[in-house]
């Protein structure tokens, strides 16, 4: 018989029972009810299955501390793949009670089953089998054939309506294990060959069993590597205590050596300070009456330091001030002479306008000239007319008187009163025509008439109002001038500050000049107080003669110590004195960097 392939055999018997339990889940649920829950006991064999089919070939992983195999790196690159997962898998990570990621592949599987797209998300995912390399092995079930099949089986699953409670549920510490008394028939039932088919399955079952203790006898062994490793380690760190111990014990014996040298260097110590504490309370005696005169001579420099610090202050203010006035003036200076131009401009503008008035007044003088000799020439036309009007009227008259004679004799010339009415009428009738042309040229006359004065009007007030602005212009130009002369005030002014500041800013300089001066002799001050400080004098035994003319010191040499080099002189070498304005006597001074002497008393001289 031919070998066959252990991991085809597993994958054909989880295939199997992926198989069995979707097909007995859906026909319990048929008959019990499409709506199922967390406790019913085909749903549970029916993750327990689905579990142990994403768990076939998957990698094992090393962490830190132990080796890691789990179903939720696959399941968790599922909401990369397909966007609508993205609301499982955040849901599942805000999971309280979840602590291990196989307790999130349980729920991420129980979340897909209630939306009913368990099918599509895992079709999604054994799509994508380069990304699936990363977490199967080549002969995974996900990665053969078998993996599409089971893929096609969830898809039944979606007659099926779920109501899982999952916050709850304790699903890190749940133990999948396969109840194959669900799936087995009695023995009644089952033939020969069936029973040879479930030997046959039961030795698969072994073989599985017998891999899977390979497996862990493999992880074993590389646990005891380790773990011999870590004594290997124990072993180093347990000599290298005991190395450092050994040091410690040392160092301690050489702290004890140390502390006791430490406490008899400071007996000696004690000594030399009891012994020179005799001498120091002399040498400040003689310090603090020579600390005296200086200490005033400091309090005199500090209080006319204070007192020119002030007036220089003073002074600095009053500058500031007049930078302030000034930079103030140079302001309103630039805001007149931009106030100026523009007033310039304005009144350029303004002359224009009123040479355009003017223009425009002559050519309006000129029309009303040719409109009233046209008034002159239509009123001599009215008046003729008004003559031809009389005449015909007088004619009328006579005409009356002859119509009034030709009565008389109407019957005898019928005929030629007939014709004479006939040219009256017509007469009449031209007449009547001319006068009615006559009355419209003198209401067209009247009319221009108006307009002519309406314009005439208008053109006296606009020149009403150029003589208002042009008399606000000249008051405007009498502002500027005396702006101008207040100006030239200010300018004035201005050159005045100026020499005051010029004044007070050389008087600043002479006042910084001496503060200069008196900082330096204070400074000087300091560091001969801070050298006196420091110095550090010579024993009177040791100091026996002279630094100079080398003779030894008597009652008529007495000793002088410098207060900066720390040399000793006598009295007849150290002669060069210096007046000081605190102390009424001159005081001596040194010949190699010219300090203050100070003198003290001679061992051999009482």
């Amino acid at each position: 018989l031919a070998v066959k392939d252990p991991t085809a055999v597993e994958r054909a018997n989880l295939l199997n029972m992926a198989k069995l339990s979707i097909k007995g889940l859906i026909e319990s649920a048929l008959s019990f009810g499409r709506t199922l829950d967390s406790d019913y006991p085909p749903l549970q064999q029916f993750f327990v299955v689905m579990e142990h089919c994403l768990k076939h070939g998957l990698k094992v992983r090393k962490s830190f501390l132990s080796y890691n195999k789990t179903i939720w790196g696959p399941l968790e690159l599922v909401e990369k793949l397909y966007p609508e997962a993205e609301e499982i898998a955040a849901s599942v990570r805000d999971l309280p009670g979840l602590k291990t990621p196989l307790g999130r592949a349980r729920a991420w599987l129980r979340l897909a089953l209630m939306q009913k797209k368990m099918a599509d998300y895992l079709r999604c995912l054994i799509i994508q089998r380069d990304l699936l390399s990363e977490f199967y092995e080549y002969h995974a079930l996900m990665m053969e054939e078998e993996g599409a099949v089971i893929v096609g089986l969830l898809v039944g699953l979606n007659v099926i309506d779920a109501n899982l409670c999952v916050k709850g549920e304790d699903l890190d510490s749940q133990v999948g294990v396969i109840d194959f008394s669900m799936y087995l028939k009695s023995d009644d039932e089952i033939g020969g060959k069936e029973r040879d088919e479930q030997i046959a399955a039961i030795l698969d079952q072994k073989n599985y069993v017998e891999e899977l203790n390979r497996q862990l006898n493999s992880t074993v062994s590389s646990l005891h590597a380790r773990v011999d490793s870590l004594e290997k380690s124990n072993t180093k760190l347990i000599e290298e205590l005991a190395i450092a111990k050994n040091n410690i014990i040392k160092l301690q014996e050489e702290n004890h050596q140390l502390r006791s040298e430490n406490t008899l260097i400071l007996m000696k110590t004690q000594h030399h300070l009891e012994a020179t504490k005799v001498d120091v309370e002399a040498e400040l005696q003689t310090y603090k009456h020579s600390r005296q005169g200086l200490d005033e001579m400091y309090n005199e420099a500090r209080r006319q330091l204070r007192e020119e610090s002030q007036l220089r202050q003073d002074m600095e203010n009053e500058l500031v001030v007049q930078v302030s006035m000034k930079h103030e003036i140079e302001l309103a200076m630039k805001l007149l002479e931009k106030d100026i131009h523009e007033k310039q401009d304005a009144l350029i503008g303004l002359r224009q306008q009123l040479d355009e008035v003017k223009a425009i007044n002559v050519e309006m003088y000129q029309k009303l000239q040719v409109s009233e000799d046209a008034m002159k020439e239509k009123n001599e036309i009215i008046g003729r007319l008004e003559d031809k009007t009389n005449q015909i009227n007088a004619t009328m008259k006579q005409l009356e008187q002859r119509l009034q004679q030709a009565e008389k004799a109407q019957v005898e010339a019928e005929a030629e009163d007939e014709k004479l009415q006939q040219e009256y009428v017509n007469k009449s009738e031209s007449l009547q025509k001319e006068f009615s042309q006559k009355e419209k040229q003198l209401l067209q006359l009247e009319t221009d008439l108006k307009i002519e004065k309406e314009w005439r009007q208008t053109l006296e007030d606009d020149l009403q109002k150029e003589k208002e602005t042009v008399s606000h212009l000249r008051l405007e130009t009498q502002e500027i001038m005396n702006l101008k002369k207040e100006f030239l005030k200010l300018q004035e002014k201005n050159k005045q500050l100026k020499r005051i500041c010029q004044d007070q800013e050389a008087a600043l300089q002479e006042l910084a000049s001496k503060l200069s001066e008196s900082k330096l002799k204070i400074e000087d001050i300091k560091e001969a107080n801070k050298a006196l400080q420091g110095q550090v004098w010579l024993k009177d035994k040791e100091a026996t003669h002279c630094k100079l003319c080398e003779k030894e010191f008597s009652l008529s040499k007495r000793k002088h110590h410098c207060r900066n080099c720390g040399e000793i002189f006598c009295n007849a070498c150290s002669d060069n004195e210096l007046p000081l304005p605190s102390s009424p006597k001159p005081v001596r001074v040194c010949d190699s960097c010219h300090a203050i002497l100070i003198q003290r008393c001679s061992s051999n001289v009482p």
